[in-house]
């Protein structure tokens, strides 16, 4: 399993304060590698993602250590929706993954008081040998947070997460009144 985001493990507790509130949504969650860390803090999470395969590792790993991962397999480009009920969530989490038109989806998806953790390309990733380069799936310099006007921002930061390979990255985090 890939370590999960730097992001995610530092909201870690802002993550579970929010368990009273709902499951966590980990969208194109993809092998699992946020929705897993969530799983093994003791938190149900519901993973969604359109590749069979990838929903299939992630169900392997769910059910070798009997984590409380749901799995929706789903196209989440298809319908500007989500596969799930509204305010049905404490956190939702997006990682590596922009379709504009679910913002507002997305936003109804949390509880109030619920927490949105979020972290994707920039236009920047463009110049750079790997990742994404088609602009439909890069944000604009600012655009994170403007595509949440209703929830509160707690944390917005744009730059280079440095690692094995570097990516231009935005990150959001931010909580539903």
């Amino acid at each position: 399993m890939s370590a999960p985001s730097g992001l995610l493990l530092d909201h870690e507790a802002a993550i579970r304060e929010t368990e009273s509130l709902g499951p966590c949504l980990d969208l194109a969650c993809g092998r699992g590698r946020q929705a897993l860390a969530v799983s093994l803090w003791g938190l149900p999470v519901i993973g969604v993602d359109r590749s069979s395969e990838a929903l299939r590792a992630l169900a392997g790993a769910r059910a070798s250590e009997h984590l409380p991962i749901e799995l929706i397999r789903a196209d989440l480009e298809a319908a500007p929706c989500l596969p799930v009920a509204e305010a049905r969530f404490g956190c939702v989490l997006v990682f590596r993954y922009l379709h504009r038109p679910l913002a507002s989806a997305i936003e109804k998806a949390l509880q109030p008081g619920g927490l949105l953790i979020y972290e994707t390309f920039t236009t920047y990733q463009s110049v750079r040998p790997q990742g994404p380069s088609n602009p439909h799936f890069l944000l604009e310099p600012g655009e994170l947070p403007a595509l949440f006007p209703r929830l509160t921002v707690e944390h917005h930061w744009e730059g280079d997460l440095k690692g094995e390979e570097m990516f231009a990255v935005a990150q959001l985090v931010a909580r539903r009144d």
